[in-house]
């Protein structure tokens, strides 16, 4: 290996200080990027797709579990995919390990959803055997992955609804699947964000103040007010960041 230079602390605080710069840009960028994403336009899904999930046949309303945003992953585990039926693909398989406790995510009233090809009772036993027990997973029962351009490729949808109305608001696959995982990166490619008041957002979008709707993953409460000891914390948290 040609390695970097050994420098001394006060040169090594130089260097992250000048790479600090660059990484805040990439950073607002990011943001940016992300405020306009919440602003493309919504396609309309008018076809009545079906799905089998532990409890019978579901359709992709139904996927919401009652929630306004859901983003499904399509996940290759189906005969004819390396690993089958023992294992899902080797990526996607990578990717539900990434999967963080969902209920942070469905705190802010999303849902994430896991779609294969392979029968309900291959998918609960996969689930068991790599302990993704916490993921709900459905079969796909017709066209909807060649309609979401996820029939030769994995990729996360992302949609929301409106009453009964479905739409879809966005979509990542190839590389920039590789960092979902993460409460943040699911939120980030929705249409609502993250909801906090610190973000570009359209007129009349939900926010509230960062940090104050985190909880314990037990403690989940939609209609409690935020504790008001982590109210005190947090405030005093952003008052250091801010100097």
């Amino acid at each position: 290996m040609d390695t970097p230079p050994v420098v001394s602390p006060q040169e090594w605080e130089a260097a992250r200080k000048r790479l600090l710069v660059k990484e805040k840009a990439q950073m607002r960028a990011h943001d940016a990027l992300a405020a306009e994403r919440r602003r493309m336009p919504w396609m309309a899904v008018d076809k009545a797709y079906a799905f089998e999930g532990p409890e019978g046949r579901v359709s992709l309303l139904d996927l919401f579990e009652g929630r306004r945003q859901m983003i499904v992953y399509r996940a290759f585990f189906e005969p004819g995919v390396h690993g089958w039926p023992d294992h899902a693909c080797i990526g996607c398989s990578l990717g539900a390990d990434q999967v963080s406790n969902l209920v942070h995510l469905n705190a802010r009233d999303t849902t994430l959803a896991y779609a294969s090809r392979a029968p309900q009772a291959d998918i609960q036993r996969l689930k068991a055997k790599m302990g993704w027990g916490k993921i709900p997973w459905y079969t796909i029962a017709d066209g909807f992955d060649a309609d979401f351009g996820v029939d030769e490729w994995h990729g996360h949808n992302a949609f929301i609804r409106d009453g009964d109305r479905v739409y879809r608001t966005y979509f990542i696959n190839w590389r920039g699947d590789e960092a979902m995982g993460t409460v943040w990166s699911y939120l980030d490619m929705t249409a609502l964000g993250r909801q906090e008041t610190w973000e570009d957002l359209p007129e009349g979008y939900p926010k509230d103040r960062p940090y104050k709707w985190w909880n314990w993953n037990d403690s989940y409460d939609p209609v409690a007010a935020p504790d008001p000891k982590w109210v005190e914390v947090s405030d005093a948290g952003e008052a250091a960041f801010r100097k």
